[in-house]
C-alpha cells in the first residue's frame, strides 16, 4: 500500500507527467483498451503500460483483465523490462489503490462489507483491504449466481465470511463499506445510508456508470485519484455532467494522503472514492517489481 500512498501523493504535489489516457472502445465484444503511460521527476524510469478488459471472456474460460508495462530509463531511453504480466500488475495495484482509499476514508466501525461484482477485480480488493480495515465479514452482489459461488470459492483462503445478497437494497443496507468493481454502464447503486464510505472502482471510461449522482450529491468528501482526469471518465465525470456536485468540491486522495485536505470528518457521514486509475500506480508497481526482479538475481 505504500507505493500507491506515494503513487498519488506524487501525482497531487505536481511531481507526474502523465499525458491524457489512450483508448480503444469496443462493442461487439464489449471490451476496452487503455493505454497509460508517464514518469515521476527525478525517477530513474519511465513506463508505458497497455491494459484491457474484455467482459465475454470468462464465458471462453479466459481472464477479462490483459495487458503488460514497459519500463524505459528516463537517463537513457533504453528499455529496461517488458512485464508482460497479462493484467495482472494493474489488477493487483488497483486493488491496492482500493485498500487505501478504504485506509483514509472508511468508517472506523463496519460490521460488513460491500461487495457489487464477482469479477477479479472483485477478488483483488478483498485480498488487500485486509490490510487497511478489520471486518471479515462480507456481503456480495453479483448478476450472475454460478460466477459469485465460483468467486467466493477462490477466496476461500482469505478467512472472510462471505454471504451473497439478495439485491442491492439489502447490500446497501447492511455494508458501511461498498466496493464496486462492475463494467456497468447504467447506475448500479441509487443509493446509500448514512455513514457510509463507497469506493467506485468499475466506472473507468467516458460510458462506465456504477453509481446514480445524487449519491455524490449526498456525500460530504468526494475523493479521486487525479481531478484532471475525472473531468472525462468516472463517477465524478457523470455527476458533473448532471450537475449533481461541482468540481471544486472534489478532493484528490493525494491531498489527503499528504494531509493537505482532510479525510473522514466521523462515522455519520458519507463519503466516495472514485477511482479511475493513474500511470503513477504503473510506475510504481512497474519499478518496484523489477526490482525485486534484479534483486533475486
Amino acid at each position: 500500500l505504500a507505493a500507491m500512498e506515494r503513487a498519488f501523493v506524487n501525482y497531487s504535489r505536481g511531481l507526474a507527467v502523465l499525458p491524457p489516457v489512450g483508448e480503444l472502445l469496443f462493442s461487439d465484444p464489449p471490451g476496452d483498451v487503455h493505454i497509460k503511460y508517464g514518469y515521476v521527476t527525478g525517477d530513474d524510469y519511465y513506463v508505458v503500460k497497455v491494459a484491457s478488459g474484455f467482459y465475454n471472456n470468462p464465458q471462453l474460460g479466459l481472464a477479462s483483465s490483459n495487458g503488460l508495462m514497459l519500463l524505459f530509463s528516463q537517463r537513457t531511453g533504453e528499455l529496461a523490462a517488458v512485464l508482460l504480466d497479462r493484467g495482472h500488475l494493474t489488477d493487483v495495484r488497483t486493488a491496492a489503490a482500493g485498500a487505501v482509499a478504504a485506509r483514509y476514508l472508511a468508517p472506523r466501525s463496519i460490521e460488513c462489507i460491500g461487495i457489487v461484482g464477482c469479477g477479479i477485480q472483485a477478488e483483488q480488493q478483498l485480498r488487500f483491504l485486509p490490510a487497511a480495515v478489520d471486518c471479515r465479514r462480507v456481503l456480495a452482489w453479483g448478476r450472475d449466481r454460478d460466477r459469485l459461488h465460483a468467486w467466493r470459492a477462490r477466496l476461500a483462503d482469505t478467512g472472510f465470511d462471505i454471504d451473497f445478497a439478495a439485491d442491492l437494497d439489502q447490500l446497501v443496507d447492511r455494508c458501511r463499506l461498498i466496493v464496486t468493481t462492475t463494467p456497468a454502464t447504467e447506475p448500479l447503486l441509487k443509493g446509500v445510508r448514512q455513514g457510509t464510505h463507497v469506493t467506485a472502482i468499475g466506472s473507468d471510461t467516458p460510458d462506465k456508470q456504477e453509481l446514480v449522482p445524487a449519491i455524490l450529491a449526498a456525500a460530504d468528501l468526494v475523493a479521486v485519484d487525479s481531478r484532471r482526469q475525472c473531468q472525462s471518465r468516472g463517477e465524478v465525470f457523470k455527476a458533473l455532467g448532471a450537475g449533481a456536485i461541482a468540481l471544486d468540491a472534489v478532493v484528490e486522495l493525494g491531498e489527503i494522503i499528504d494531509g493537505r485536505c482532510r479525510g473522514r470528518r466521523d462515522d455519520a457521514r458519507i463519503t466516495v472514492a472514485d477511482l479511475t486509475g493513474i500511470a503513477t500506480q504503473d510506475i510504481e508497481i512497474a519499478r518496484t517489481v523489477y526490482q525485486r526482479i534484479c534483486n533475486a538475481h
